[in-house]
């Protein structure tokens, strides 16, 4: 909580006046680190826009959160060097075609139905997806971008075609592949979900995705004081070197909010099973998320000598 008005005031984020943002901006700026993100919003003249747009930044802010704490690289894309990452929140009846919820480039785009909790029910139940959420949409989409950004033209490549497969295998055969036969039968021993199947690219970002889904899970329950000895061991999920004690300690985790959902008759939190392979996949990019912080450690402590 910070002061609006008095002594220590913070400036607000300009959509707050829209009740979509409660961060505060900084250096001057009108828009907080989240929303200056947006390059195209929804409609707000459209009925029931506005609520949806709330619940996307909503989403989109638990999830930059997540890649602040993590170290990773958010700035907005830049208009001369075409870098860094963009919004666009579009709907079907604006462009009179489908919208397509994807990432290209440092664009992520998202179809701004899925804030409707039937709509994306619907979605989830025809493409046999568990797990489809907002905050999901985000990590997958956003995972895309750091392949790009982190291993794509780095030393890592290689280890990482190793681990999940050639990404420059066609991607349009592979989902349509996907989309005809289904996942392989033995899937679950290999990929965190069916559509990690699909092509190297999906597996990559599902894992990905994951993997912050665990980290943030680890932070939450820590936070709330439910983590029991686990601060002993992981003291902060977003930084620790120690990938092996942060799975060890989110399993029980997983099963135990499990458990309190289908008390409740709701669907797992987590209706996901590690295999050995996919912890070596989450591990992978554990390694990969530390050495980009580290990096970005010795930058600044470079830049403050």
């Amino acid at each position: 909580m910070a002061p609006l008005f008095g002594d220590g005031a913070i400036a607000a984020c300009g959509n707050r006046s829209q009740f979509v943002c409660n961060w505060a901006t900084e250096d001057g700026q009108a828009l907080c680190k989240s929303c200056r993100l947006d390059s195209v919003i929804p409609n707000l003249s459209f009925q029931g826009n506005p609520e949806r747009w709330r619940k996307i930044e909503q989403a989109k802010r638990r999830v930059i959160y997540d890649l602040i704490r993590l170290g990773l690289p958010v700035e907005p894309r830049g208009a001369s060097d075409g870098l860094g990452l963009t919004f666009h929140f579009l709907s079907a009846d604006l462009t009179a075609a489908p919208v397509m919820t994807g990432h290209d480039s440092g664009l992520v785009t998202l179809d701004i139905a899925e804030a409707d909790d039937d709509v994306r029910e619907q979605r989830r139940t025809l493409m046999h997806e568990p797990y489809r959420t907002l905050v999901g949409h985000f990590r997958h989409e956003l995972a895309h971008y750091y392949f790009e950004r982190l291993v794509l033209h780095s030393s890592d490549i290689q280890a990482c075609r190793f681990i999940f497969g050639d990404e420059r295998a066609d991607y349009q055969e592979a989902l349509q592949r996907h989309y005809q036969n289904g996942a392989p039968p033995d899937w679950q021993q290999h990929f965190i979900s069916a559509y990690a199947s699909s092509h190297p690219y999906e597996d990559w970002a599902e894992t990905f995705a994951h993997f912050v889904h665990i980290v943030a899970t680890m932070d939450t329950a820590l936070d709330l004081g439910f983590g029991g000895k686990i601060s002993e061991q992981v003291a902060d999920p977003y930084d620790t070197e120690d990938f092996d004690a942060l799975i060890k300690a989110f399993v029980p985790i997983s099963e135990k909010v499990n458990e309190i959902n289908r008390s409740m008759g709701q669907p797992d939190m987590y209706p996901f099973v590690l295999s050995d392979e996919v912890k070596g996949k989450l591990h992978f990019i554990h390694m990969i998320v530390a050495k980009n912080a580290r990096a970005i450690t010795q930058q600044d402590h470079n830049a403050a000598a």
